[in-house]
């Protein structure tokens, strides 16, 4: 991991996993406490890959009927403009890890990606389920620390207090173990294109 208390300088990476950036979980009463933040990290994000020729991919998950996410209904729709091309594209997903029963490994394989970085939500689920796969398929993996949030865990009286979502956010990354490098900030994430990562 990145020691936070040095300058931050990574190497580029040549493709942006966008991770479920999706009008129920950045709008409205059901949004993440960092929703703001979270954004503008990702819009910044995505504009300097674009700018740099990465590929951009926007998972976006297919929840279950009545879910906040069901297929088609409003919170369902990606925050972001999408601008689809051969290094911008959607891929929908049935399931937390982005990479299962969908076409993403494929893709990366196929534009020659070396190097990844994951943001979006919910922190200890879809964010880290893909970022842990991307580790086990060799990627590097950057995780910036102010572009992935999630909600509060709640109380389970007895056991454990209200988990705040910046904790359970930071937790979730630094659960991916060394390899991830997951404390640097969205702004020191530089982009390339495929294969020269």
């Amino acid at each position: 991991m990145t020691d936070s208390a040095q300058p931050v300088e990574i190497p580029p990476v040549d493709a942006l996993l966008v991770v479920d950036v999706q009008s129920a979980f950045v709008t409205g009463t059901g949004a993440v406490p960092a929703a703001e933040r979270l954004v503008d990290r990702t819009a910044d994000l995505i504009a300097r890959a674009r700018r740099d020729g990465a590929l951009v991919v926007h998972l976006q998950n297919d929840g279950p009927p009545g879910s906040e996410d069901e297929p088609h209904t409003p919170g369902w729709e990606l925050h972001h403009p999408v601008e689809p091309g051969p290094l911008e594209l959607v891929i929908r997903k049935p399931e937390d890890d982005g990479f299962r029963r969908t076409p993403l490994g494929g893709v990366l394989t196929g534009a020659g990606v070396r190097a990844v970085a994951v943001c979006g939500v919910m922190s200890e689920m879809c964010v880290q389920a893909t970022a842990r796969t991307a580790l086990a398929r060799g990627y590097r993996v950057v995780v910036p620390h102010d572009a992935h949030a999630t909600q509060d865990v709640p109380a389970v009286p007895g056991v454990a207090e209200t988990i705040p979502a910046a904790t359970a956010s930071r937790v979730a990354a630094y659960a991916l173990g060394s390899d991830a490098e997951v404390t640097a900030p969205a702004s020191a994430v530089t982009f390339t294109a495929p294969g020269k990562a």
